[in-house]
């Protein structure tokens, strides 16, 4: 099996069987992403304990394979991390998107490191980073509405 198929299966993987979607009963951080540009819409939920660790998190919503396998994959990635861990590997998925990070220096990235080469669609820029990007906007900006008044969020000038 050649890498680019690798790729493919992963992504098809966490698009059709996610191991995080659903709702975080007890979450603290909730916050809607919104990609205006093709529809994507996910709900972000985290329960982040009083030490700043991501005890757990989920994701609801629709969109493109691409945009509900990436949020999957960061889930899988940040749950069990500190909330300044999960900012850096925003900052290191970004920076792979974008074609500043490549290489070993993704390993950190686990399978999200498989998006890699969206960066040549840039189409698709925006759905792949729209879970990162709601993460980030929710750890750095405090973001603790109550379900269902979650502010809108967007992937605008990405």
């Amino acid at each position: 099996m050649d890498l680019k198929a690798l790729y493919q299966e992963i992504l098809n993987e966490h698009n059709l069987n996610p191991n995080n979607r659903g709702e975080t009963a007890d979450a603290n951080f909730v916050l809607r992403g919104v990609n205006p540009s093709c529809g994507d819409d996910i709900t972000l939920n985290l329960k982040v304990d009083d030490n700043g660790i991501i005890t757990g998190g989920t994701f609801a919503g629709s969109g493109c394979a691409i945009s509900q396998a990436s949020v999957d994959m960061m889930l899988d990635n940040v749950v069990g991390k500190s909330k300044e861990e999960a900012l850096r590997l925003a900052s290191l998925f970004m920076d792979m998107i974008k074609g500043k990070a490549e290489g070993d220096a993704l390993e950190d990235l686990d399978e999200a490191a498989s998006l890699q080469n969206i960066s040549t669609m840039p189409a698709r820029v925006k759905c792949a980073v729209l879970g990162w990007h709601t993460m980030e906007e929710m750890l750095r900006n405090g973001k603790t509405e109550a379900k269902g008044t979650a502010e809108h969020c967007s992937t605008e000038g990405m």
